[in-house]
């Protein structure tokens, strides 16, 4: 049986499996920034994501699999979505994107803020490629953000029409 895409809250269990997508400290560092620690544990793994602080939810495809993981929370008066991944094996199928676009669904009732904001390596063009899609530019590095010269600052608003 099948049935439609979900995005739901993320649950101690979907912690725990996520922390099998990240086979490296670099593939870690480029998920979660610079201070996440490597190797992890599974409580200090918990503690680095944040799950129990910032709105953590899970993308679940038709068939119930938990495909992508990503963030919201305020931040620089913007909605900001954060460590945004897909599992490896679902990669450039579109589920990025859709993840992104669940993730704003789900946020912009929650704050009452008109633009969207992210963060994203320089060298990861397929993400880079992905926000640019649907609608995020390229905006000043904020000052209280470290990696400036590593990261793009993306920005688009919260009413932006495809």
């Amino acid at each position: 049986m099948t049935g439609d895409w979900t995005l739901e809250q993320a649950t101690s269990s979907d912690i725990d499996h996520l922390m099998n997508w990240f086979p490296d400290k670099q593939s870690v560092s480029i998920w979660g920034g610079p201070n996440f620690r490597y190797p992890y544990t599974h409580h200090s793994f918990n503690e680095d994501v944040l799950w129990e602080k910032l709105a953590s939810y899970c993308l679940r495809d038709p068939a119930g699999c938990f495909v992508a993981f990503g963030q919201t929370y305020e931040r620089s008066g913007r909605i900001n979505l954060a460590r945004l991944v897909v599992r490896s094996d679902a990669r450039g199928q579109g589920v990025g994107k859709r993840l992104i676009e669940s993730l704003m669904t789900t946020a912009r009732p929650l704050f009452e803020l008109n633009e969207f904001s992210l963060f994203v390596f320089r060298d990861n063009m397929p993400a880079f490629a992905c926000y640019r899609s649907m609608g995020f530019e390229i905006r000043d590095y904020p000052d209280d953000m470290p990696l400036a010269d590593s990261c793009y600052y993306l920005v688009r608003p919260a009413s932006y029409q495809e």
